[in-house]
């Protein structure tokens, strides 16, 4: 088959791509693209050059020159030129399929971020710390007390993956903008592959929360799914991730209500077989979730503002300014320590004063250290502080479990 002279693609509509000329023996050129001259394209022209040289068969290599940024109308092109020694390639290696231990690596790894690592770590860890509030003895940890926290950590499990694959599934267009590193965003994993996951795993929670019989657990999982249903389903009435009070008291809820209430009272009445009884333990945790559950509904959405604006979805960032709620939030987080604080001061134990005096303290010094140093105007300054207050709401739940 003749190779189309560049002239006549040139006059028939395409711009000629930019070349390179090597002197060698043998040039074979493949041009991969034409780019038509149309101004919103990005061009990305890709031009391969084998050289053969016929004076020394042992050396042979390929020249690669790339040019990438190629775009109308300022025609800026960047070439980057690669020696690459040349491997031996045909059609039959081509058709080889992935070993499959990458591809479930692959896959696992996908499925790890479609989740939301952060906050299954931090809620897995909040249920335990709740769990251990019901524990009057140390005889009370038992085979039968880790079978009992089990049995609440295996169906929320799979409520933290449908939360965020319902949630992923509807923001898909608004992620492209956001958070194009997320599975779905980035087509890591396929839109129906994603309904699969999120489907099957609402139907696993339900599924080992009837069989474990705890109406507590239960309801647990009825309210958290209703809630975060209710938070990201486009219907009429619901998509309440529209409006920002509606959005905070879906985080508000779940976080410092569902969560720890519900696990406490699994434990307490299902497992231990105690009549319910709240301590005032209980209500400290309540009280320290709901300051920093409002400081993470209200943060979440400061990087977020671009897409968020784009489809409609009022934020507190877009009604009241990045600055303003940056430093609300703080101050949020700052009272949620200071409340863990003072109720620490309260035990009548000397050592139980002394560590959770000292471990809220730097929780608090830690965050107000790394807030001074945030710039508000940079996505990836926001995003790491945002991952700075998951990581710490991880490791405070070491302390909450004193609260006496």
């Amino acid at each position: 088959m003749s190779v189309p002279d560049l002239a006549s693609l040139q006059d028939s509509g395409f711009r000629k791509v930019p070349t390179c000329v090597c002197a060698c023996t043998c040039v074979r050129v493949h041009v991969c693209c034409f780019a038509p001259k149309a101004s919103h394209y990005k061009r990305k022209t890709q031009i391969e050059y084998d050289i053969l040289s016929s004076h020394n068969p042992s050396v042979n290599h390929d020249y690669k020159c790339i040019g990438g940024g190629f775009s109308y109308p300022d025609f800026k092109t960047k070439s980057i030129a690669k020696a690459i020694p040349k491997e031996s390639f045909s059609s039959e290696d081509a058709s080889v399929p992935k070993n499959i231990f990458d591809v479930m690596k692959n896959f696992l790894d996908a499925l790890y971020w479609f989740c939301y690592p952060y906050s299954v770590i931090a809620r897995t860890l909040i249920t335990i710390a709740t769990s251990l509030l019901a524990v009057n003895r140390i005889s009370d940890i038992s085979p039968l007390f880790l079978t009992g926290l089990l049995q609440v950590l295996i169906p929320h499990l799979f409520m933290d993956i449908y939360v965020g694959g319902v949630n992923q599934l509807f923001d898909l267009e608004i992620d492209k903008i956001n958070k194009p590193f997320l599975p779905l965003a980035s087509g890591q994993l396929s839109f129906t592959t994603g309904v699969i996951i999120t489907v099957s795993s609402l139907i696993l929670s339900f599924g080992f929360g009837w069989i474990t019989g705890s109406w507590p657990l239960i309801w647990g999982l009825v309210l958290c799914c209703a809630l975060w249903t209710a938070y990201s389903v486009n219907v009429p009435l619901l998509r309440w991730k529209r409006n920002p009070l509606l959005a905070a008291m879906v985080i508000f809820a779940t976080w410092a209500c569902v969560f720890p209430i519900t696990s406490f009272l699994h434990m307490q009445t299902f497992v231990l077989k105690m009549p319910a009884n709240f301590p005032k333990s209980l209500f400290f945790i309540i009280a320290f979730m709901s300051f920093y559950s409002i400081g993470i509904a209200m943060l979440k959405d400061i990087p977020d503002m671009e897409g968020d604006k784009l489809f409609g979805i009022n934020s507190f960032s877009a009604c009241l300014g990045q600055k303003r709620v940056f430093w609300i939030c703080v101050s949020f987080f700052e009272m949620a320590f200071g409340v863990a604080l003072l109720f620490g001061l309260t035990s009548s134990s000397l050592w139980i004063k002394m560590i959770t005096g000292i471990g809220y303290a730097v929780h608090a010094l830690i965050l107000w250290n790394h807030a001074k140093s945030i710039d508000l105007k940079s996505k990836a300054s926001v995003g790491s502080f945002y991952m700075l207050i998951w990581k710490m709401l991880s490791t405070v739940c070491f302390l909450l479990p004193l609260a006496r």
